[in-house]
């Protein structure tokens, strides 16, 4: 078979090409080479010339001087002025290859330094850091994480945070940027690449970090389909990071995964480090909860958070043998609310006669871990005094939800297990789908409470006044239709709109004489929309992604804290509630000390208080909207009927 002869200037071109591909490195070496090259090939000329026409005013080393000289600034032609005619053929010869080469070393520097920046902009380059906290994957949570772990870090030395994500850097950087600027003593550095390969975390330095926090690559309204395939992401990534640490290293990993099924296969691979999270039922737990205590949201966002008064794991050998009720009064910031036991097993709430042993930790609520100090004699001793026999009774109540999203059956379930048989959950939705309706008719078989389905839309004020939504005990407004292309912000503002119906309804009922108590809960997914919702007259707000955020970021530098979250997010066992005050004082208003109310919510079933709410300050964001934790035990409080004690407790009752 005849082929066509290859030519010379062909294969040239080739070599050249296959020299050029291979990188800057080579291009650099062959303009050196061309550089002193040039000076032996000059050098070779004006021996030469020196032959016919001898150069007496110079010797041949004097003459590669005089060379380097033209090559490296042509003005040194000069030199050759008063030489022969053909040494100033040299020197022009000379000049102009000087030009050519540096030149293409100039070019050279300018395109290896654009590579270089590409190159960085690419977020490929090489991280080198240790103890660092690992963020993988991208979300909108980002930056509510990113603060929570700024506000951790304030006390430490030179923190950084590393995202690694399947985006663009410069659109990171670019996000980050104009959405978060207060960074305080935290560096923040991005790198693009998939979290699930073993080469990315390499170039993040995984195997140096302490912990690493793995987002879900979708949202909750998300198909089961986009869910399955995120959680199989997150779960290849978990791996991969497991692959990279040594047997027993002292790491934390918490990864947000949403099916039952993926969560244990999670948590099989790494028992010891991996923290798995399920947000949305997180969410509808607390949701719940805060429906029936006011002023919970405040109470948990406070102590999720980095900042105020945070959950902590203290051990002193020196209150070995002494009562866990007494213990409380020994620390001059901080109430002890549960113990870790020496195999990691956690209690909330003990029993008050319940003596520590020397290997024991307590779980404190503090304002900061440096402030936790253990004294041998009490700050203070509490007056004593009967408490009144009173409790709230159960009764059969009433809850609407306004609008449907994918915690809304988690919030039912939670209802029913907190409420009186035959307790009604309403919930009204424009145009539910079939798929909607066989969901509430399979909550309504299941549960103890009465569940129904009102078709009508909550954005309309004459149908939603139709429900009469003050005579429920309770009204919580979830997202209207949301989908996974919904905007944060469209939800928020229709959140907004049901809000100012509502509160339209309220004045018309208030101005007509009549007593509203209905209690009025809705999540808000963007923080900057909290005074907005505030001013609208909610009792009690979630800011979703920002309360996942500090749940992320606290178990993040804390593994064990998870336990406690499991424990005190539960009807059974014991949890936070804001009570009133007059189930502790037969009279009100008193003025005692905030240790003589921690010394009356012992009594009372050996309850813990940690802190108090006043209700002349329940609408104020400056005061915490009346919420005071932790204040000094000596510090006195004037109680009204209508304020309330924080307590951790058995019941609501």
């Amino acid at each position: 078979m005849a082929t066509n002869a290859i030519t010379f200037r062909q294969r040239w071109r080739y070599r050249i090409d296959s020299f050029l591909a291979r990188g800057s490195g080579p291009l650099f070496l062959s303009l050196i080479v061309a550089f002193f090259g040039s000076i032996a090939l000059i050098g070779a000329m004006r021996w030469l010339f020196h032959q016919f026409a001898p150069d007496t005013e110079h010797n041949f080393s004097d003459q590669l001087w005089v060379i380097f000289l033209q090559l490296t600034d042509p003005g040194n032609m000069v030199q050759d002025n008063d030489t022969p005619t053909i040494f100033k053929t040299a020197a022009v010869v000379a000049g102009i290859t000087g030009v050519v080469i540096f030149s293409a070393f100039i070019a050279f520097l300018t395109t290896a330094l654009d590579q270089a920046i590409a190159h960085l902009k690419k977020g490929h380059s090489q991280v080198l850091e240790s103890g660092h906290s690992l963020i993988l994957g991208w979300s909108p949570r980002v930056v509510e994480i990113l603060r929570e772990l700024v506000e951790a870090n304030e006390s430490e030395s030179n923190p950084v945070v590393v995202i690694l994500a399947e985006k663009d850097k410069e659109e990171i950087d670019e996000y980050l940027r104009s959405h978060f600027t207060d960074r305080r003593n935290t560096r923040i550095v991005t790198r693009s690449g998939a979290p699930a390969s073993v080469q990315a975390l390499d170039r993040v330095s995984a195997r140096e970090a302490k912990s690493a926090i793995v987002l879900a690559h979708c949202n909750p309204a998300a198909s089961l389909e986009n869910k399955l395939s995120s959680d199989a992401k997150v779960v290849k990534t978990v791996l991969a990071i497991e692959s990279r640490l040594e047997e027993g290293a002292d790491f934390s990993i918490v990864a947000e995964i949403f099916t039952d099924r993926n969560r244990q296969v999670v948590k099989d691979i790494a028992p010891e480090m991996v923290s798995v999270i399920d947000a949305e039922e997180i969410l509808a737990k607390i949701m719940v909860q805060t429906s029936r205590t006011s002023g919970l949201s405040v109470v948990y966002s406070e102590l999720l958070s980095f900042e105020g008064c945070e959950m902590y794991f203290h051990n002193n050998p020196a209150w070995a043998g002494l009562r866990f009720d007494r213990l409380q009064f020994h620390f001059p910031d901080g109430v002890p609310i549960g113990i870790r036991a020496p195999d990691g097993e956690i209690e909330i709430r003990p029993a008050p006669d319940r003596k520590m042993t020397a290997e024991e930790e307590i779980l404190i609520v503090a304002e900061d871990d440096s402030t936790i100090e253990f004294l041998p004699q009490p700050v203070m001793t509490p007056s004593t005094g009967t408490i009144p026999d009173k409790r709230i009774r159960l009764k059969f109540e009433r809850q609407l939800i306004l609008g449907w999203s994918y915690k809304a059956p988690i919030i039912i379930r939670e209802y029913a297990d907190y409420v009186l048989d035959g307790s009604q959950i309403d919930v009204m939705v424009k145009d539910p789908p079939p798929q909607l309706m066989e969901t509430i008719r399979n909550l309504d078989a299941e549960s103890t409470a009465t569940v129904r389905l009102i078709d009508k839309d909550p954005l309309i004020c004459d149908e939603l006044a139709s429900m009469s939504p003050f005579l429920y005990n309770n009204v919580i407004i979830l997202p209207q239709k949301p989908s996974m292309d919904s905007e944060p912000e469209r939800i928020d503002s229709e959140t907004i709109v049901v809000l100012l119906h509502l509160r339209k309804l309220q004045k018309a009922l208030t101005e007509a004489g009549k007593t509203v108590e209905t209690k009025l809960i809705t999540e808000v997914l963007e923080s900057l929309n909290q005074e907005l919702v505030s001013h609208a007259g909610v009792n009690d707000f979630i800011i979703s992604d920002r309360m996942v955020s500090m749940i992320f970021a606290q178990i993040s530098e804390e593994r064990d804290i998870q336990h406690v979250y499991d424990n005190l997010f539960q009807e059974d066992g014991s949890e936070i509630y804001v009570k009133p005050a007059w189930l502790y004082f037969d009279k009100l208003p008193v003025t005692c000390r905030f240790g003589d109310l921690m010394q009356v919510a012992q009594k009372r079933d050996g309850e813990i208080c940690i802190g108090y709410k006043l209700s002349a300050l329940e609408s104020d964001a400056d005061a915490n909207y009346g919420i005071k934790l932790i204040p000094l035990k000596d510090s006195e409080i004037t109680l009204t009927k209508q304020d309330s004690l924080v307590v951790v407790a058995e019941d609501d009752r």
